[in-house]
């Protein structure tokens, strides 16, 4: 009797629960990145490292606050926190207050951010694309910024 084979062997058990990063890890979405952090700080919010910040969101903590470009928000007990002799910053406190959508599974440790609209808005003034990547079919990473100065016509599409 011949032997059943399956065309993909890896979607044998779809429902199957694959850990999306390392135990104690936390994985963060935002502007087509998956960002994992390794540490964050307890609590309802969600608190990261603040060198981690740029990798994030794009931001960097400053003498004059959390700048990214000419724009700075300064810093308060909100946004920074200690916990066990540590330094943390709060991301959930800062898109509350930048008035930055998220959304989180707690339980898998999971957070989505949306764009930061001081961000969208920059883009709106100088009527620049914002810059991101993209593999091609050969799997080619292609990014914005590779096209400046270039006429690009982007064409998307989803199955869904």
């Amino acid at each position: 009797m011949a032997e059943n084979m399956m065309a993909f062997p890896e979607l044998r058990h779809p429902f199957e629960k694959t850990p999306i990063h390392p135990t104690g890890s936390t994985t963060v979405l935002y502007q087509g990145n998956n960002i994992t952090l390794g540490e964050t700080g307890e609590g309802d919010g969600l608190l990261i490292r603040p060198q981690d910040l740029p990798r994030v969101n794009g931001f960097e903590l400053k003498p004059e606050g959390a700048c990214y470009q000419d724009r700075c928000v300064p810093l308060n007990d909100t946004l920074m926190a200690e916990q066990n002799g540590a330094q943390w910053f709060n991301l959930t406190a800062f898109a509350d207050l930048m008035g930055q959508p998220y959304v989180a599974d707690l339980d898998a440790r999971v957070w989505s951010f949306a764009e930061l609209p001081a961000k969208r808005e920059n883009m709106m003034l100088n009527a620049m694309a914002p810059d991101f990547k993209i593999s091609d079919r050969q799997g080619n990473v292609i990014r914005m910024a590779d096209l400046k100065g270039k006429k690009a016509l982007i064409v998307t599409w989803s199955s869904w």
